[in-house]
């Protein structure tokens, strides 16, 4: 059953040009297919290895939302760099509702996004104090503790690149909190502690396409487990004894 607050569906139009290297990625070849894409939860998690395209279908939701490329809200009208695909605009979102707020954070582009707060003195809206001033993972959480209003469709690529465990923990609370102000996530993510949100929809992306799994059948899991269970047999394993 579809239960997602805003966006509750992707359609894919299947016109990419021949030449597109997106053709190459497993996710254009699951959606040329399938055609849709159903969120069946106010918060889904992209999960996978590197190079599936989880950051590239989330990016190309973002833009096709209105959201600006490199992060920020639909009012965020920077670019360093034209970089983001043409898969936006082969993507029709199917919307259940109006979202009153919004945000696409991307731990890579927070610099970016953290200079146009400055250039625009909107810090007002993110704890009064200059992104810049704090460091990676305490301007993340800054924005969503401080600029995450609630009734929103927020959009997280990769936020352990910036958070520590213990950090992550804290999103969770906060997430949490903006769920049951009926909120929606879609986040993409390699962290086994994000995954474990309860009730969520994990979507893994793989060479296969796109599987929805649980918890424990994700790879990240699996590789987590094993690895914290047997750390040493793990590593003569990968590099050898040095005794």
């Amino acid at each position: 059953m579809n239960n997602a607050k805003y966006i509750s569906a992707i359609l894919f139009d299947d016109s990419l040009s021949e030449n597109s290297y997106l053709n190459n990625l497993p996710i254009i070849k699951y959606l040329a297919e399938n055609k849709e894409l159903e969120f069946s939860s106010n918060i889904t998690f992209f999960v996978g290895e590197n190079g599936t395209g989880k950051s590239t279908l989330l990016e190309a939701i973002a833009v096709a939302y209105g959201f600006n490329a490199e992060g920020g809200t639909k009012n965020f009208s920077f670019s360093t760099k034209d970089t983001h695909s043409e898969l936006s605009e082969h993507l029709t979102l199917t919307k259940r509702d109006y979202a009153k707020d919004g945000f696409f954070l991307r731990a890579e582009s927070l610099y970016n996004a953290a200079t146009y707060i400055d250039e625009v003195k909107a810090t007002h809206n993110y704890g009064n104090v200059s992104l810049h001033n704090q460091s990676h993972g305490e301007s993340f959480l800054s924005i969503v503790q401080n600029r995450f209003s609630g009734k929103g469709l927020y959009l997280l690529d990769e936020p352990e690149a910036a958070l520590s465990p213990m950090r992550l923990m804290t999103l969770i609370v906060e997430m949490d909190s903006l769920l049951k102000n009926n909120s929606q996530f879609i986040i993409a993510t390699h962290s086994p502690i994000l995954m474990a949100f309860p009730n969520a929809q994990i979507l893994q992306f793989s060479e296969s396409g796109i599987e929805q799994v649980n918890y424990y059948e994700t790879e990240h899991y699996k590789t987590t487990k094993l690895f914290i269970e047997e750390p040493e047999k793990i590593i003569h394993h990968l590099i050898g004894s040095n005794n």
